[in-house]
């Protein structure tokens, strides 16, 4: 590995250079607040695909891609004279040191638990309430002068529209504006699916698209309620369905066929001979992986 590794210093200065009006690349020049949204949305996901994948080779480059985004970000602010990367970085700290108490017991970054105590005698319940009750604090000091303040500000409109209907009905969940239990759930698909049929006996396609949303809305709020990630629930059921699908067409491709040569029961036997395959050699475990308890941390 070469001795002269860059640094974060190295990576600002790159940026600055980048976005040099004499010196600087066209194309970063032409960028601004809003144009880069989509790249750091597309950076995100490569990241978790990475992940996904194992492809470990390629992580380091995948997460380089997304603190780029950052970096650019404070570029844009430090040229208007907003903040820079330095803020970023120490108002993340401070955050994270605030809503820590359990870790960073007098407020500061050097304070330690008592020798002793570990981490496994920390009651997690206690500390994911601590830090809900923290969130919402700093949530209702950054909006108090406000009289419209809600719950459910600051719930991101660009997250995936599943993720975001998962914190929407968290953040409502928390004042009580829930169901009881699961039941309450299905009976609520049961009822929005009812009126999917409704509007399509009725021929109103447009009303039809809108329980479609609510329908799965409510799906949302099941998988919300099972302690699942609804936006990985179909990450999983894409992966599956992609695989099944494939082995579809290398089945038939091993008959000199394609999916245009054959009807939808051939296709569905071969479905239906890709998922016994699967449950022949991966067992689903019957309880689902709960998300991490600070599923709502920036």
């Amino acid at each position: 590995m070469s001795e002269n590794r860059h640094g974060i210093d190295d990576l600002l200065t790159l940026m600055a250079v980048l976005r040099d009006p004499e010196q600087g690349c066209p194309w970063d020049l032409k960028q601004d607040w809003d144009s880069i949204v989509p790249h750091t949305l597309e950076e995100a996901y490569e990241v978790a695909d990475a992940i996904e994948r194992r492809a470990w080779g390629e992580l380091p480059g995948e997460l380089g891609d997304l603190l780029f985004q950052v970096v650019y970000y404070s570029q844009f602010a430090s040229e208007e004279g907003r903040f820079d990367f330095h803020d970023v970085v120490h108002t993340l700290t401070a955050k994270m040191v605030r809503r820590h108490p359990h870790v960073f017991p007098d407020g500061t970054l050097a304070s330690r638990r008592p020798p002793g105590v570990s981490a496994e005698q920390v009651e997690t319940r206690q500390v994911n309430s601590r830090w809900e009750s923290l969130k919402a604090e700093e949530r209702v000091e950054r909006t108090e002068a406000d009289a419209g303040v809600s719950v459910l500000d600051d719930v991101p409109r660009t997250l995936p529209a599943l993720s975001r209907a998962a914190k929407l009905s968290k953040r409502a969940a928390r004042v009580g504006f829930d169901w009881p239990d699961a039941t309450g759930v299905i009976a609520k698909i049961r009822e929005e699916l009812d009126e999917v049929e409704q509007a399509l006996a009725e021929g109103n396609r447009r009303h039809a698209a809108e329980e479609v949303g609510d329908l799965l809305f409510a799906v949302t709020n099941l998988a919300r309620t099972l302690k699942a990630d609804p936006e990985q629930c179909l990450r999983d059921t894409n992966a599956k369905f992609e695989r099944r699908f494939r082995h579809v067409e290398r089945a038939l491709a091993e008959r000199g066929m394609t999916t245009r040569d054959v009807d939808l029961d051939t296709m569905e036997r071969h479905w239906q001979e890709a998922k016994r395959l699967e449950s022949s050699v991966s067992p689903i475990s019957a309880e689902p992986t709960e998300p991490s308890s600070g599923g709502d941390r920036p």
